[in-house]
Order: C-alpha cells, then structure tokens, then sequence
C-alpha cells in the first residue's frame, strides 16, 4: 500500500538493501566556505550571526575592506574540478556510496537552482553543475550518489520571517526549499538523500512526512532512495530510514536500528581549511578503527574530506583515502555485505571486534598480540573449525583455550606488505 505522510506509516518501509550491504562511504563537504578555508564551514555565521571577534580579525587581515560573504562566491573557482579523478579516488579508497553537499546552511547551491538566483554555482563561482558533473562521475563507476541537502539557511529573508513568526509561517519551505528538494530527485535521481539544519522547526514546519510520501510513493528513486534522520526537531534517532542521531555518533552497543557514523579526516571542521596541522587529522590506524567499531555495530561509515575552492582533494586527505582502500583491498571481505555477530567485541583479551556473513565469522583485532598469540574467548570452536587470515595463503594452527575459546597461533609476517593497522581472521565451522 502506499506510505501515508505519518511517520508509523513511513519508519515501516524497509530500508533498500544496497544501503547496509555497502557499509563504507565518502562524504564531500564543499561550498562557498571554502574560500575563507578558515574556521570550518560554519564561517559564516561565526562571523556574521555570532560576531566573533577572530573571524572579524581573519577577514580584515586578508580581504579588502567592506568584504561580504557574497564576495567570497566569484572565488569558487573549482578550476580544478575533475570529478572522474575524484570518482576514481573514491572507488581505490574503498566507497561504495559517496555524498556531496548540495547547499549548505550557507544556502549557496551546488547546480543551478532556479529558486536561488546568482547563489548557484552556474550563475557565479564555477559556472558548472557540479552536482551534476560529479553524479556522471560516479555513475561510471556504478559508485551510488547521496545528496546532502540543509532544509534551513542562515540568512535567508524568507527563513528569519518564518523563525521570527515561531514558525506559524512556512514561506520558505513553500518558496524556496521545497522546490529545490523536488528539483534535486527529479533531475539528479539520487540514491540518498542526506538531510541536515534541521533543528530549529519541528518537521511539520518542513514538510517533512509529506515529502517523503511523495518520496518513497510517486519518485522516480521511490523504491531505491535511502534517507536519514534529520527531518525536523527530535525526529534524530528515532523517524527516518537509517540514523545518524549526531556527528560522530558512536552506539558502544548494538542499535535496534540500522546507523551510520558520519566522520571526518580533519577532526576540526567538515569544510577545507588552509590551515590545518597534521596533528590535527585523522591517521590510518584511529580511521580503521572506527570503520571496524563502526560496522561490528550494524552501522555504515561515512569518512569525509573538504576539497579546496579550486576543486583539489589535498594530497594528506588522498593518502588517508588510498590508505582506507588498500587496508579494505585486503579485509573487505569481513567488512562488506556482512553483518553483526552475536557478539561485537571480545571482552576477555585485546581488542577484537566481530562481523559475520553466511556461516562465517571473522575477528579483527588492531594490535599485533605478544608473542603472536590470539586469544578468542567467545567462538565455540567444532572439529571442523578451521581459521584463515585474509591476506595470508593457508590455514592457521588453533587448539581450545582453557576458557573454552581458541587460542590461534598467528603466522610470522615481516612488516610488508600486510597493513600495519588491523588484520582479520575467517573463522569457519565455530558457534
């Protein structure tokens, strides 16, 4: 039957499978933003909406007087924009989805918007549908395409008058961001919808539950779009198709409900900044490891980067995503299309966390064991148990552990060319 714009109604759709099968993501946060490349990509409303004091210096010591955040979109050149070299980078780090911010809370569009004039990327700034070019991109490479969409903007007329109002008003969700919405799924047909600035309005301020009707009932995407949970004051972790409850949110325990842990290699901010120090990034190991925290718990792992406002995937960032990749060229295996064990993490020895497909489990620990001996406390070994470590040709020697579990004796491996952060054993035949 058709969904109705309720959320019972809507929370009962079955979430399309190639979401949860795809487990790793790459989220894209670029705009006008990053141009100033200073803060985050909250730039705006430090400067203009709190006054802050350091962004007011930031601006007077590098733009000409009387600068306004307008000035900043002729700027956003993306001159090196080469959305097939991004596309490639994506699918060697590993992705199997990729989401790119269409409009942030900056309201500046990443295509064409008839509904924000001289505020889109093809009126000013690039004069490209970026949007569209990085959709074709990655479809070439069969790589699925989310859309980050804010429902609010800062400084939008239309959007004050609402708030002013408590929100009795709804011109700017009739106006402006509805219509934008609707133009996003029919002309780019995505695979997700990632919604954001949500917050302030509850969601019948949106239009949220009637928009999804028509969403998951009449779109060209109805029986393949995937979205979150941000849909309007506390609908996050608990309406939606999968939840991401807050940035860099992380369960501890096995959710009830299919998730997803947005996070970014600069730990400071989502946009690009010019001046970000190398303590201040994520490294292989901590990115690994929060991918296998992430997916033991049910969840998909969505790994940000800001590109510059040419358009440049900093080198660092590539290397971090190349990183991802190679660690996933080895162990994918025990990461896509699985799901979670009946346990997550061994609680008796170091840290291992536990996937699961079909009848196998596979237990991935982080750090090299002394004397190159693995204790698992919690698989019940058979006769027929056999273990093997991806990468790694033939079988491993185990015998019971005292504890009833399998102490496993792990080969010895010179330091090329397995990853240095994380490794994962295939265990068959184990309860």
């Amino acid at each position: 039957p058709p969904f109705r714009p309720d959320w019972a109604s809507l929370d009962a759709r079955p979430l399309p499978r190639w979401f949860d099968q795809a487990k790793v993501g790459v989220f894209v946060h670029w705009g006008v933003f990053s141009v100033p490349a200073w803060g985050s990509e909250w730039f705006w409303w430090h400067w203009r909406g709190e006054r802050d004091p350091r962004y007011e210096r930031f601006v007077r010591s590098r733009f000409p007087p009387g600068t306004s955040y307008a000035d900043f979109a002729p700027r956003f050149t993306a001159h090196d924009f080469e959305p097939r070299q991004w596309a490639e980078l994506f699918q060697r780090a590993g992705a199997r989805y990729v989401v790119l911010t269409t409009k942030h809370h900056e309201g500046f569009t990443n295509w064409g918007s008839p509904r924000s004039w001289n505020w889109n990327s093809v009126d000013t700034g690039p004069h490209r549908d970026l949007v569209g070019e990085l959709g074709e991109a990655l479809r070439e490479r069969n790589l699925h395409y989310g859309l980050y969409h804010s429902l609010m903007e800062w400084f939008n007329p239309l959007y004050l008058a609402d708030k002013k109002g408590g929100f009795k008003t709804q011109d700017f969700v009739l106006k402006k961001m509805m219509p934008e919405l609707y133009d996003l799924v029919l002309k780019y047909k995505p695979d997700l919808i990632w919604s954001d600035g949500d917050w302030e309005a509850p969601d019948s301020y949106w239009n949220s539950t009637s928009f999804l009707a028509w969403l998951y009932n009449e779109s060209p995407v109805k029986d393949t779009v995937v979205v979150n949970d941000r849909w309007g004051r506390g609908c996050s972790c608990h309406h939606g198709g999968f939840y991401n409850c807050a940035d860099k949110f992380q369960p501890g325990t096995l959710p009830g409900h299919k998730w997803e842990m947005c996070s970014s290699i600069d730990s400071l901010s989502w946009g690009y900044r010019s001046n970000m120090s190398l303590a201040e990034l994520m490294d292989e190991a901590s990115i690994i490891e929060e991918l296998v925290q992430t997916v033991s718990l049910g969840g998909n792992y969505l790994l940000n980067v800001g590109p510059t406002k040419e358009g440049v995937i900093v080198p660092i960032f590539q290397e971090r995503l190349l990183a991802l990749g190679r660690w996933l060229d080895i162990n994918g295996e025990a990461i896509y299309e699985s799901q979670p064990w009946r346990v997550q993490v061994e609680n008796c020895t170091d840290t291992v966390w536990y996937t699961a497909k079909g009848p196998a489990v596979y237990a991935i620990f982080l750090l090299w064991p002394r004397g190159s001996l693995l204790e698992l406390c919690s698989p019940i070994p058979s006769p027929t148990t056999q273990v093997t470590m991806l990468g790694y040709a033939g079988t491993l020697k185990w015998q019971q552990s005292p504890g009833k579990g399998l102490l496993i004796s792990l080969p010895f491996i010179p330091p090329s060319p397995l990853p240095q952060s994380g490794w994962a054993l295939k265990l068959e035949g184990v309860m």
